[in-house]
């Protein structure tokens, strides 16, 4: 039955595009041949396997009969079997007497059990003390986490006999465990960037402006990825990963400049003009040395550098697309959150003079 079920579910994998080498566990086996006891010789005679196999396994591979001690004093046992010309061919086991009757009358093999041809298994594999067969399938032309889903998907389909389940392992399972724990990773970080963020600046709102950038590096990502042709795959997701430092630190440099400029009495308007003006340099800058550093292992001009292109290829385009957008898009929600400063001083100055002005002049008059 787990023979049948695991041919069954290669012929379906073979189906799903995308999957190729799909192969089993299941082999043919070892030619054999089975003695299966008859239901009228165990009703009428008595008679079992175990006594039935002793039976057959004396007359093939001999039974020890006794002990035969040599001149030297050495015993030897005496093995006590058919001879070779006996024991060549199946016909000559059905005539092969295994029981006795009551009246002392022998009984052969073919009286009371079927010789039947089967093939036995090379390997037994269990797990958790349960028979186990394994499918392997690989991927080619499409992505393997949309092959895995489609198998996923023809599994839930499948009716399976009583006692059959499936375990889905292998790279598909651990390529999901993976991401989940990156998933985990980028959002921690993304709590730990507000909070140092926040702390540095005195201000939870800020923060907000310079984290805005992080989803616009994705949009960047997600057309590299696209264009080259490559999938967001382990190393692309490191990438990403990799992306919340480079792509926040432009924004830090634009908000930060801008609060020292409105600490000199610039406007929020004067600050952010400011900013851009002489920040840009130093953005465009790094900006260029990292991606001219990423270029090599995006190209993937060695051997096996296939494999980690993704990453390079989603860390050029996140860090291109955050740092046009970042220009523009970090300016305009600073000038939203942040309010201008009221000229506190100024007011209270022109106060005080207009209260002194108007008690000097009774004074004059008189």
């Amino acid at each position: 039955m787990l023979t049948e079920v695991a041919n069954d579910l290669v012929a379906r994998i073979k189906k799903v595009p995308g999957a190729v080498d799909v192969e089993t566990t299941v082999k043919p086996g070892l030619p054999a041949y089975a003695v299966k006891l008859k239901e009228s010789a165990i009703r009428e005679l008595g008679l079992t396997a175990p006594q039935l196999a002793a039976s057959l396994r004396a007359y093939v591979n001999g039974d020890v009969a006794t002990y035969w001690t040599t001149p030297d004093g050495n015993q030897v046992e005496v093995l006590l079997r058919l001879p070779i010309e006996q024991r060549q061919r199946i016909d000559q086991m059905l005539k092969l007497p295994v029981a006795f009757a009551k009246d002392g009358s022998p009984i052969s093999l073919d009286q009371v059990a079927t010789i039947e041809p089967v093939f036995n298994p090379e390997v037994i594999r269990r797990q958790n003390l349960q028979r186990r067969e394994a499918v392997f399938a690989g991927t080619e032309g499409r992505p393997s986490g949309d092959v895995n889903a489609d198998v996923q998907k023809m599994i839930k389909t499948l009716e399976l006999p009583p006692g059959v389940s499936f375990n889905v392992d292998g790279a598909g399972k651990q390529q999901a465990e993976a991401f989940k724990g990156l998933l985990a990773a980028m959002g921690l970080a993304v709590i730990f960037i507000y909070i140092v963020l926040a702390s540095q600046f005195g201000s939870f709102v800020q923060p907000i402006a310079i984290m805005a950038s992080l989803p616009l590096a994705l949009i960047g990502v997600m057309l590299a990825l696209l264009i080259t042709g490559s999938t967001l795959n382990v190393f692309s997701m490191i990438g990403l990963v990799m992306l919340m430092g480079l792509v926040s630190k432009n924004a830090i440099l634009l908000i930060d400049f801008a609060n020292q400029a409105r600490k000199g009495g610039a406007t929020i308007p004067e600050a952010l003009l400011q900013a851009g003006l002489v920040r840009m340099r130093p953005i465009i800058m790094t900006t260029a040395a990292m991606v001219f550093g990423m270029l090599p292992m995006a190209l993937a001009f060695n051997q096996g550098g296939e494999i980690q292109a993704p990453m390079g290829r989603a860390i050029i385009g996140g860090v291109i697309t955050s740092t046009l957008l970042t220009l523009i898009v970090v300016p305009v929600l600073y000038s939203y959150l942040v309010r201008e400063r009221k000229p506190k001083l100024k007011a209270e100055a022109s106060h005080s003079a207009s209260v002194a002005g108007m008690t000097l002049a009774p004074g004059g008059d008189d």
